[in-house]
């Protein structure tokens, strides 16, 4: 029986690519790989037939043979499927394999630098912070490299030597029936070196968890829950590697009189009833100061009176947000004499009218102040 084309069994053109090839192979080997298709002999088979094709394909100067001669300038690889199998071509294939199977690709990737790991601090501030911006210390555990040992792990005055049992590889190469694998070496683990004399302040890991103090820049109008990132706060990296990130997540106080939506401020004012009838003014303490309330003749139970800019400060330097005042008729709970009288007085003047009840969805009074404002006049 004639030998199967190998660029029909990678199912590519002939004019493929190195990263086609290698594509074909891989979504092959993941299909027909023995170690989830056990007892299938047709699996194992063409399992086998694309490790041939691509060890032929993947080789330039192979490629170049078998593409003006064909299979008999290839080692006689073109006896077909299992007959032309070589078990050793696999130890070419661990990077391919690993990215799939976990077998781990080679020694040069285990132990290089590698990140520091990020880090998360919650920080809470008060309402007044959040508006103007403040500069605040932290205090973080984190790990760093060993100052007495160069966060080398070994011992000062010796050093790290080469792994006897995997040569500096790192990984050990197994063959498991004809699948030649490779794993980490257990005696440096994966790394290629020993530690004779551990440093005795890191145990040698080259690591050590200290304190860090960090000043965190809170921009004025942060919200809650936003996070700030500081570059290069994080946990250093190993074996060289640069350190991660530290987010720190800002939790704000709530504020006695303040309530925010987006950049907008809301408030409530208590209003005696006679100004909001005849009018008037009055001043309000803001969160940047004394504010002008002017308040219309007339003006009805729940008034909202908007200042544009006076708001909370925008994050990225634009325009702040609005300030909302709500004004509502104060109705005193305890009068004298006099006053009652004058009351009185005054009501007998004025026209009774039929007051008509209007129900207004979600206006319930047990609910926040802010979310009875969005339903009254949102």
């Amino acid at each position: 029986m004639s030998a199967r084309d190998y660029y029909e069994i990678l199912g590519v053109a002939r004019d493929a690519g190195e990263s086609d090839i290698k594509s074909a192979y891989r979504k092959l080997a993941l299909k027909y790989h023995p170690d989830r298709n056990q007892g299938n002999a047709e699996a194992e088979e063409k399992f086998k037939e694309g490790a041939e094709a691509y060890a032929v394909l993947a080789d330039a100067e192979k490629r170049a043979r078998y593409d003006r001669f064909g299979h008999a300038a290839v080692n006689g690889a073109g006896q077909g499927g299992s007959q032309g199998f070589n078990p050793e071509t696999f130890s070419d294939f661990s990077d391919i394999l690993g990215d799939f199977f976990g077998f781990g690709g080679g020694g040069a990737r285990r132990g290089g630098p590698v990140r520091g790991s990020d880090l998360r601090f919650d920080l809470e501030i008060s309402f007044e912070e959040s508006f103007e911006g403040a500069e605040t210390p932290i205090q973080i555990p984190r790990e760093e490299g060993c100052e007495p040992c160069g966060a080398t792990g070994a011992a000062p005055g010796s050093s790290r030597e080469t792994c006897q049992q995997c040569g500096g590889r790192g990984q050990l190469r197994y063959q498991q029936g004809f699948l030649v694998v490779s794993r980490p070496c257990g005696q440096c683990r994966g790394t290629g070196q020993i530690i004779p004399k551990p440093c005795p302040s890191c145990r040698g890991t080259g690591r050590v968890m200290k304190d860090r103090r960090v000043t965190v820049r809170i921009p004025a109008g942060i919200s809650d829950s936003q996070r700030l990132r500081l570059h290069g706060e994080g946990e250093h990296g190993a074996a060289g590697g640069p350190p991660g990130d530290l987010y720190v997540v800002i939790h704000v106080k709530a504020h006695s009189r303040f309530m925010r939506e987006g950049d907008d401020l809301y408030m409530e004012v208590r209003v005696p009833f006679p100004t909001m009838a005849l009018g008037g003014s009055f001043k309000i303490d803001g969160p940047a100061g004394l504010v002008d309330v002017n308040v219309s003749a007339g003006s009805a139970n729940g008034t909202l009176v908007s200042f544009r800019g006076n708001g909370m400060p925008n994050v990225s330097g634009r325009s702040a947000g609005a300030l909302h005042v709500r004004l509502v008729v104060d109705v005193p709970k305890k009068i004298s004499k006099e006053q009652k009288k004058l009351i009185d007085q005054l009501g007998k003047t004025m026209p009774i009218e039929t007051l008509e009840a209007r129900s207004i969805e979600g206006a319930d009074d047990d609910k926040p102040f802010f979310e009875r404002v969005k339903d009254l006049f949102g």
